[in-house]
């Protein structure tokens, strides 16, 4: 399957160099097969850097079997394993909600803007009573994401390294390089997007509607197929409505939406 999935990556590369194609230009399931096949390559290269000094192929095979989770790819898993690990790394984004929600409620006070400042405290609000915001909410609140105070290029360290662990990104870097890697992240996300929309969602497998959810912060794999179809369509609603400026708030939304969606295990 990795090495199917490798030949399919070298002809969507090829075909976009030979008709000078960029990667948002692609269609849904090229965008996703390439940024799905980078993130196993990763870590087979990290294994292959380990395997590299003498007789550390053995220590490797040890270490595999030992922590399957952290140094295999999704080809090797087991069915049980695939919904085991996705649970646990859900487990360990969930837990950098309440501190995104915390630096939410902080900011209130630093907006000018007295309406804006109204639908901040509002949303902070339906969040914390268990509430599933609409999407006209968060909408309201896109001028804030934009610019100060809640901007990509606003966000503090705290705050960066707690979207990054509600992404599945490592938190351990120096600012700049969590602010790159937090809009290059979100780019690419809403650059699917896009993609799918013109694709639409009626023409995913179920699988493909979880996959969808999951990377974008739903635990779909405890959530029935038409609730997950019915939830990447608000996301898909929100998102279309964005700029390139405003993708702070596709950022939040990896929290937003998905917190208090009905059907999520708590």
């Amino acid at each position: 399957m990795l090495w199917a999935d490798a030949k399919k990556a070298r002809r969507i590369k090829t075909n976009m160099w030979k008709h000078n194609i960029k990667f948002h230009q692609l269609s849904y399931r090229e965008m996703e097969h390439l940024r799905q096949f980078r993130r196993d390559v990763t870590k087979c290269l990290f294994l292959g850097i380990l395997s590299i000094p003498p007789f550390a192929n053995y220590l490797v095979f040890l270490l595999m079997y030992l922590f399957p989770r952290q140094l295999l790819i999704r080809h090797f898993w087991t069915p049980k394993q695939q919904i085991d690990f996705l649970d646990i790394y859900h487990a360990l984004r969930k837990q950098s909600h309440p501190e995104i929600l915390c630096y939410l409620e902080k900011v209130i006070p630093l907006i000018s803007d007295s309406g804006l400042r109204w639908h901040m405290t509002e949303l902070c609000t339906k969040m914390q009573r268990g509430t599933h915001p609409a999407i006209h909410d968060i909408l309201a609140l896109r001028e804030c994401f934009s610019n100060h105070p809640l901007g990509m290029n606003q966000l503090h360290a705290l705050q960066m390294k707690a979207l990054s662990r509600a992404m599945l990104l490592t938190p351990y870097l120096p600012p700049v390089l969590l602010r790159y890697r937090l809009k290059t992240h979100t780019t690419v996300i809403h650059q699917l997007d896009k993609a799918l929309a013109k694709l639409g969602i009626g023409q995913l497998t179920a699988q493909e509607v979880k996959s969808a959810c999951y990377l974008r912060g739903l635990n779909s794999t405890h959530i029935a197929e038409e609730r997950c179809r019915t939830w990447l369509g608000e996301w898909l609603q929100l998102s279309c409505s964005l700029k390139e400026a405003e993708l702070s708030l596709l950022l939040h939304n990896v929290v937003l939406l998905s917190i208090n969606y009905i059907g999520t295990r708590r």
